[in-house]
């Protein structure tokens, strides 16, 4: 499969010369050291490299959850990095969907009323009950955490966050906490989900495997991007040799 068309008017993020500074004391650590990407609309990419090479933090500067230290990210045409609290915090409602390594979920909570967190404070949400059958969970909806399994959990976790119905899902080593088999679940629903709803998803890997998948590929090193690479074919995570 072929990268989605890659003309000006799909892409959904733009950084440049992008930066990333943290301080402790005299410390500095240089997360980010110039980075320059576009991510375009409706693709997958995996973002490659050891702990340490910045790739977390480029998702949380691209997720506003972090502020880049210089340089600029453009979502849509407006300018992410310049953007005020109350801005970011409407921006992560509307936009941006989260998956973690951990779940996160409420222990209390049902997997529906999980999702539905969600979508009380959404502008044009699925049912909880839809995103739960996008990844193939209708059947476990009633069923409290404690009674799912990992990959269970987690696939509950990425319905919260499609819920919304984000033009972005951004998955922190998503299927890091999964054996294999668990792990290529977790990898179906977000491949899926990606198919079906369009939804431009970047996800942050150890696992050189999981490349397989991707439209595009980039390995980090040393707070840069050392590379990029286009998968002229894609295979099905089902296929994939981990």
């Amino acid at each position: 499969m072929s990268i989605p068309q890659t003309d000006e008017s799909t892409e959904v993020f733009q950084a440049t010369g992008l930066t990333k500074v943290y301080r402790t004391g005299d410390v500095e650590v240089h997360a980010l050291r110039g980075v320059d990407m576009t991510l375009y609309e409706g693709e997958v990419a995996v973002f490659l490299g050891p702990s340490g090479s910045g790739k977390s933090t480029l998702l949380n500067i691209l997720g506003g959850l972090d502020a880049a230290s210089g340089g600029r990210v453009i979502f849509r045409g407006e300018e992410l990095t310049g953007f005020d609290e109350r801005s970011l915090t409407l921006y992560r409602r509307r936009n941006v969907g989260f998956v973690f390594q951990f779940y996160n979920l409420i222990s209390s909570l049902t997997a529906r009323e999980n999702v539905a967190l969600v979508t009380e404070i959404s502008d044009h949400p699925m049912r909880p009950e839809e995103a739960l059958a996008l990844v193939d969970l209708s059947d476990r909806m009633d069923h409290f955490p404690a009674q799912l399994s990992g990959g269970e959990q987690q696939r509950v976790a990425i319905a919260r966050a499609i819920a919304k119905r984000p033009e972005v899902l951004l998955c922190d080593e998503p299927t890091g906490a999964l054996d294999s088999k668990v792990g290529i679940v977790v990898l179906e629903a977000l491949t899926a989900i990606n198919e079906e709803l369009g939804t431009t998803t970047a996800i942050i890997t150890h696992n050189a495997a999981i490349r397989e998948i991707a439209h595009r590929v980039f390995y980090f090193a040393d707070g840069r991007i050392a590379s990029t690479h286009i998968n002229q074919r894609r295979l099905k995570p089902r296929d994939v040799s981990w």
